[in-house]
């Protein structure tokens, strides 16, 4: 069998398919997250989630217009903002940061939607560049008390969130949470729940403004529920590389 050989033209090719394909993902998702909001009327923010795919997809989403991107592992989110930091990329971290790799989140990152701690909110803060802006946090809840899972409980986020707020590198802009597979019905009831929380926060601190709860598979439901900013992967980029 004769090996194929790769030419620029073949390339180009390559690479305006793989464009085009996701220009049509990207728009169906963004379609879908107007159809779901406009019922409520509300401002949903859309969180590309790039993890495990290569920089060059990142940069052909955000020629389409897309400038937020969440990553879930420090040194391949880090090695990306490296990458691509000729763009004006809006770079959130979603995964669980250890202690020893706290300070290159502090220094890459402007999101951090993971805080279950006041150790880790305190790190960071102490971490985080002065010639960089406060680094915008979420406090990560667990809302559906599962011991496997990070996050505080319910009747934790006051206390945690009246410390973030004394930090001068850090500013608290909301909750974020990972329900456990449920039903429609035990779901709803979850982000319904989330919302009250967030409604309860935003009376104590006016800055709060982001509750990021809802992915792929419950989109809509996060949405009609009042999710303000929802983490969207597969059906952006596809199937995730092994």
């Amino acid at each position: 069998m004769a090996n194929i050989v790769t030419t620029p033209e073949n390339k180009t090719m390559t690479d305006l398919a793989s464009k085009n394909n996701l220009a049509q993902c990207l728009s169906r998702v963004k379609q879908q997250i107007d159809v779901a909001s406009a019922t409520i009327n509300a401002n949903v923010q859309l969180l590309a989630v790039s993890k495990k795919h290569p920089a060059q997809k990142i940069q052909q989403v955000s020629e389409l217009g897309q400038r937020s991107f969440g990553e879930n592992y420090v040194q391949e989110g880090v090695e990306k903002v490296q990458q691509l930091r000729h763009l004006d990329l809006d770079w959130h971290f979603i995964g669980p940061i250890q202690s020893n790799k706290s300070r290159l989140v502090a220094e890459h990152f402007s999101w951090v939607h993971t805080i279950d701690s006041l150790k880790l909110a305190r790190r960071l803060n102490e971490q985080r560049p002065s010639s960089l802006a406060p680094l915008k946090v979420l406090i990560q809840v667990n809302i559906s008390q599962q011991a496997s899972k990070s996050g505080v409980e319910l009747e934790e986020i006051t206390e945690l969130a009246t410390a973030i707020s004394g930090f001068k590198n850090l500013v608290l802009r909301g909750l974020m949470c990972i329900p456990a597979p449920l039903d429609d019905c035990a779901l709803r009831q979850e982000f319904l729940t989330m919302r009250q929380q967030f409604d309860q926060l935003q009376k104590i601190f006016p800055q709060v403004d982001t509750l990021s709860m809802g992915m792929s598979g419950d989109l809509d439901l996060a949405i009609k529920s009042g999710s303000t900013m929802v983490r969207v992967g597969s059906a952006i980029f596809g199937q995730r590389p092994e």
